[in-house]
């Protein structure tokens, strides 16, 4: 199975056999269909050369416009109707946002995915363009969480808002203690988002009156776990693909 997960910066294809996943490949998002058409045909050509099944495709997306183009372009280049996350496939976990149609599909197949693979309660950080916290109850029940600017987008607003910070390139720093401009400003983003993701989990954990399981996953997680509380000792880079391949049997 074909597992699509549609961000705001990236878009991920994940080939997953039972509950394994094969192979991944990433690229920029872009809901322009001059530069989609040709970066999705060229890492599709690549799964399929290596003899990997596209038979069924499922779509787990937060960017509404570049869903529309990739079901169309799949159509046409796999001979398949891929299923949408949302729409085709509901996530058969109670949500208990007051408006539950707010709660992005990756976070609620997050938690889902968490929730089989890992028990309860739990904690998903999910570490991507946003930094997501996702809180799901000792009844299975999403409770909702909190939302904050990942550290590409935090890195972004520096160098746009401010005359003299420049435009970095997203590495772990070697010190708290930064002696440039660029090593204070990673210094902030890792050591600072680090202290976030600990304050967050030990707040919400205060919240749900038990210990829960922590569980991270996203873009930027092999970048970050270091810099994050041991009390994360899940560490689960594929847990949208796993979900959509969990909701999609």
């Amino acid at each position: 199975m074909l597992a699509i997960d549609i961000g705001n910066t990236t878009i991920a294809l994940g080939v997953v056999k039972k509950g394994k996943v094969l192979e991944s490949l990433r690229f920029n998002t872009t809901d322009q269909p001059r530069l989609l058409k040709p970066l999705l045909n060229k890492h599709l050509n690549s799964l399929l050369n290596k003899g990997y099944d596209c038979n069924k495709v499922v779509i787990c997306s937060v960017v509404p416009k570049t869903t529309k183009l990739l079901e169309r372009y799949i159509r046409k280049m796999l001979n398949v109707k891929p299923l949408v996350m949302g729409r085709d496939i509901i996530v058969p976990i109670k949500n208990c946002y007051k408006n539950p149609s707010q709660v992005g599909q990756d976070r609620l197949v997050g938690a889902y995915a968490a929730l089989k693979l890992y028990g309860k309660p739990l904690i998903v950080v999910d570490l991507g363009t946003a930094i997501t916290f996702d809180v799901v109850s000792t009844r299975g029940e999403y409770l909702g969480g909190a939302i904050v600017p990942g550290i590409r987008l935090s890195a972004e607003s520096l160098f746009l808002k401010t005359a003299l910070l420049p435009e970095i390139d997203i590495h772990a720093p070697k010190s708290p203690i930064g002696r440039t401009t660029q090593e204070s400003i990673l210094s902030g983003l890792f050591y600072g988002y680090g202290a976030l993701c600990q304050g967050f989990i030990d707040l919400l954990a205060r919240q749900i009156k038990i210990k829960p399981k922590v569980v991270m996953t996203g873009g930027h997680t092999h970048l970050m776990k270091k810099f994050v509380s041991p009390k994360i000792r899940i560490i689960d880079e594929d847990l949208v693909f796993k979900g959509i391949y969990l909701l999609a049997l």
